[in-house]
């Protein structure tokens, strides 16, 4: 399938229209954004390593029973997906503490939490991505009780696969976020997921090799990226 008209220009990524309606094409570019997307810069290589990663974890999650958007990749910085009609909300969950949970709670950075945690968030850069409740979602229509109560379910599900494909690579997955939209009325995973939406450390040093590099200006982002891609076995040749 071929680009056609611009839909959507993200922070990070772009989505366009294709012949079939029930079909996009996201493109991966190399922008990198911090604070709410006020803070934007290019880093090189970033997209190509995103969109590879990504197509990488889906097609793991896949297999392991997970439905996804995902369908193909069509070159080095795009990938061929479901179209979703997205449920506005992101679904965090939270192994050990780290970003807000920290700030919310006073917590210590890297205090394991037992059972993972599972939190929403309204998806809206203007008011700064709210955390919000399951009865705020249903009651301004945002999602339904069954479909709140499926993206739960799989949110534990991808943690629990991703837990352990990190893990071999002795690496450890802090947290993560996912969005999840509805296609033919099912419910199925979408957007992406690579450093950017996730905190990754090393196990035994605790280096961050994710987004945190960037917002914490901690230098060699894609260099943290690309480390963690190869010790999981994603190909980024």
């Amino acid at each position: 399938m071929q680009r056609q008209q611009l839909l959507y220009k993200g922070k990070a990524k772009s989505v366009y229209e294709t012949e079939d309606h029930d079909f996009l094409i996201l493109h991966f570019r190399d922008d990198t954004s911090a604070l709410d997307g006020k803070r934007i810069e290019q880093l090189a290589r970033k997209g190509v390593v995103n969109n590879r990663f990504n197509a990488f974890i889906m097609q793991k999650l896949s297999e392991a029973g997970v439905e996804t958007h995902f369908e193909k990749q069509l070159s080095a910085d795009e990938v061929l997906v479901k179209r979703l009609d997205m449920i506005p909300v992101e679904c965090v969950v939270r192994n050990f503490a780290a970003g807000s949970i920290v700030r919310r709670l006073g917590l210590e950075e890297g205090t394991a939490l037992t059972p993972p945690t599972f939190e929403l968030f309204y998806k809206d850069d203007a008011l700064g991505d709210p955390m919000v409740n399951e009865s705020i979602s249903v009651a301004l229509d945002w999602a339904t009780d069954a479909q709140l109560e499926e993206m739960k379910v799989l949110s534990h599900k991808v943690n629990e696969i991703l837990t352990a494909l990190f893990d071999a690579g002795d690496l450890m997955l802090v947290d993560f976020k996912l969005e999840f939209g509805v296609f033919h009325d099912r419910i199925v995973l979408g957007d992406e997921f690579s450093p950017d939406g996730c905190r990754i450390w090393d196990k035994t040093t605790k280096k961050k090799l994710d987004k945190d590099r960037f917002r914490q200006s901690l230098g060699d982002v894609i260099e943290g990226y690309e480390e963690v891609a190869k010790r999981i076995g994603v190909p980024l040749d």
